[in-house]
């Protein structure tokens, strides 16, 4: 498997090139001003599919935009990896605090990355990461190295909340048969630390609204005869969690999956300086839930949180009133086994029933998905970290994501399939941000590890068969 990597080694310049070409291209989904720039991408990303060695490449058309879709297969008898990838970007705003244009790709080095690190909207999130995997296709092409099936989807809709993909999975679900799905739009705890996340937490987001008066109310006249809906909304939310900082919703924590402590001590092999950390934040302590630590009350524990309140006067100056209305968004973070539906309802009946009388109260639900785990025992997880020991020396540390993904678990319920997350990228890249990186050694480690998940996940699988 040597071969592969001295590929990579010999045409790196070519391939940091090609992807700076491809940086340059402002595929911004969320503005239609840059509509013929994501259709040009997606032109883009198909050439360099078939350059690469894929027989089969397609446009695919949506409601929105295109998909672009390409295989190689080599034998029906081998397993088959499917390949997902984003080619849109976030919006470059504010364009001002960038040190260079988002859409001029530069590379440059720093102490993080004395190799350098390349400077563009889109450089970690996602399209330098997505094209690691189209270079590493060619690499096992050219060598004669490719041990089993591949097919590739990438889509431009990621950064606008993937909504013409669902409709194309159920519509194409013979087209995307696999047996594993590989992405890598996440990423590894530090350069020397390789992981891989098992874990995703799913989301369920509402707006609630308090009613009182059927207007705002002079606070002379009215205070302390009517009820202010936002004092009253204020013991609502500070009642949603116990002396314990659990979250006191009846049933809430019902389905909540338990780690092994197997699992939580490899967890806690990933490095983490507490110190450092409240310094970053400028806090002089942590708060979560009992009973755990920092790194697992945002990963693999349940939580809920307000994000936004308002209501009454907040001009400047005085105005002495009774708000007729107060409002809050409240998210909740769920983990496996959880599911956003029956959150909402909890919470829902729950919230409502806090209200006293002489308010109204109203739960909207937003949005939700669900939690994703993929067990460390599945083949996949051993593929993934057994590529990453190969390529940093180390084996990888699972690690559970705070986030949510909602395509990987509707990748599951459609497809039937799992999914590693086999990111490259560091939290430091500032993906969304003004300065967006991506490491020149990231980006190459990433092309000389990706064929040793496909060299260790087909012999896992034959092995699985025997």
């Amino acid at each position: 498997m040597n071969q592969p990597h001295t590929y990579c080694s010999e045409n790196k310049e070519r391939f940091l090139q090609e992807l700076i070409e491809l940086l340059k291209l402002p595929s911004v989904s969320a503005d239609s001003a840059f509509s013929q720039d994501v259709l040009n991408t997606a032109e883009a990303v198909s050439e360099y599919l078939r350059a690469a060695g894929c027989d089969g490449v397609e446009i695919c058309e949506t409601k929105g935009y295109p998909i672009v879709y390409g295989e190689k297969l080599i034998d029906p008898s081998l397993p088959t990896i499917l390949v997902y990838g984003h080619y849109d970007v976030q919006p470059p705003d504010p364009v001002e605090l960038w040190n260079s244009p988002p859409f001029e790709p530069v590379i440059q080095k720093t102490a993080l990355h004395p190799d350098g690190a390349i400077y563009a909207r889109g450089a970690s999130d996602d399209k330098g990461q997505m094209f690691m995997h189209i270079k590493a296709l060619e690499c096992m092409v050219r060598t004669g190295t490719l041990p089993c099936n591949v097919k590739f989807m990438i889509e431009g809709e990621e950064e606008v909340g993937s909504s013409s993909l669902e409709a194309f999975l159920m519509e194409n679900r013979e087209k995307l048969e696999n047996d594993i799905i590989l992405i890598s739009d996440t990423g590894i705890i530090a350069n020397d630390v390789p992981s891989v996340t098992t874990g995703l937490r799913g989301l369920c987001y509402v707006e609630v609204t308090v009613t009182g008066p059927n207007r705002d109310l002079h606070s002379g006249l009215y205070g302390g005869a009517v009820a202010n809906p936002i004092n009253i909304l204020a013991e609502m939310i500070a009642s949603l969690h116990d002396e314990d900082n659990r979250v006191a919703i009846p049933g809430f924590y019902d389905d909540v999956e338990e780690l092994s402590d197997n699992e939580r001590r490899l967890m806690a092999e990933a490095p983490f300086d507490l110190e450092a950390y409240k310094n970053a934040l400028n806090i002089e302590a942590v708060h979560g839930e009992a009973g755990y630590v920092t790194n697992e009350r945002n990963s693999i524990r349940p939580t809920l949180d307000v994000n936004g309140i308002w209501g009454g006067y907040i001009g400047e100056g005085a105005k002495t009133v009774i708000p007729s209305q107060a409002h809050a968004k409240i998210s909740m973070r769920l983990v496996p086994h959880q599911d956003w539906n029956k959150i909402t309802v909890l919470f829902t009946d729950h919230f409502k029933s806090l209200a006293p009388a002489g308010v109204k109260v109203e739960v909207r639900p937003h949005h939700g998905g669900q939690a994703y785990v993929m067990p460390i025992e599945h083949i996949g997880y051993k593929a993934a970290s057994s590529a990453y020991e190969t390529t940093f020396g180390k084996p990888a540390i699972p690690h559970r994501g705070g986030g949510s993904i909602p395509i990987v678990p509707m990748f599951e319920n459609i497809l039937g399939t799992k999914t590693v997350l086999m990111g490259f990228g560091l939290d430091s890249d500032a993906i969304h941000s003004p300065n967006e990186h991506y490491g020149v050694w990231n980006f190459l480690k990433g092309i000389e590890t990706i064929p040793y998940f496909y060299k260790y996940y087909t012999e896992l699988s034959q092995n699985q068969e025997v």
